[in-house]
């Protein structure tokens, strides 16, 4: 997944940026809305993580912009405002949830999981397909009582492909659901990466399988 947090406190984005890349999340920092607003302009956002209070402006205004705008993208709201009125004011907005400083950072992980899953009509963060199930929890698949453990950006990549079983995906894209702009990357390490996954579905019922010019899929084995 690729997240885009929006926090002028340094501390506390190298903070979260390093949690959340821990789980082999890409995670792109801004501290201001022009700089979200240049971002958001050339990558795609799986979630918004959303300070309030910002140097060049107010984030209820970025909220506001975005939801009629009618962008899909979900916005998890991250401020010390902690009043019932300023939650409430804030979800009439548009915001998915929200999270008062200061906070657990487990919370804040399980918080982001709760989003994206309704996000995709999802109740809980298993996906399964011609019998392999993904557990995003636990990290590892599991297909003919074998449980095989995946690695963080292994594990995201696979995300991707289990959330649209057949649709291919480039190299490029994959690159922008895989690495953030200070991430140094080549679409060589999306071809290491599939080579791995596909030894993890070694005897599974699914297999990635490529598409010469245009990039992989998820297939039936």
């Amino acid at each position: 997944m690729r997240y885009l947090l929006i926090e002028d406190s340094a501390k506390l984005a190298a903070t979260i940026v390093e949690r959340l890349q821990l789980d082999g999340h890409a995670v792109d920092h801004t501290p201001t809305l022009d700089a979200a607003h240049a971002c958001m302009a050339v990558a795609d956002y799986d979630l918004i993580l959303l300070d309030i209070m910002l140097p060049d402006g107010d984030g209820r205004d970025f909220l506001q912009a975005q939801r009629k705008a009618r962008s899909p993208t979900p916005v998890i709201v991250i401020t010390a405002r902690s009043a019932v009125s300023d939650r409430v004011s804030l979800l009439d907005l548009g915001a998915d949830d929200y999270l008062t400083k200061p906070f657990e950072f487990a919370e804040l992980e399980a918080r982001c999981r709760a989003v994206l899953r309704r996000q995709i009509g999802a109740a809980d963060n298993h996906k399964s397909f011609a019998g392999v199930v993904l557990d995003s929890t636990a990290a590892e698949l599991r297909f003919d009582g074998q449980t095989v453990a995946l690695r963080n950006r292994e594990l995201r990549l696979l995300e991707v492909f289990f959330a649209a079983p057949g649709q291919v995906f480039s190299k490029t894209h994959l690159m922008d659901r895989l690495f953030s702009f200070s991430d140094e990357a080549s679409e060589n390490a999306i071809e290491v990466y599939v080579g791995r996954l596909r030894k993890r579905l070694e005897g599974a019922g699914a297999r990635i399988e490529t598409v010469r010019g245009l990039g992989y899929r998820l297939v039936p084995a």
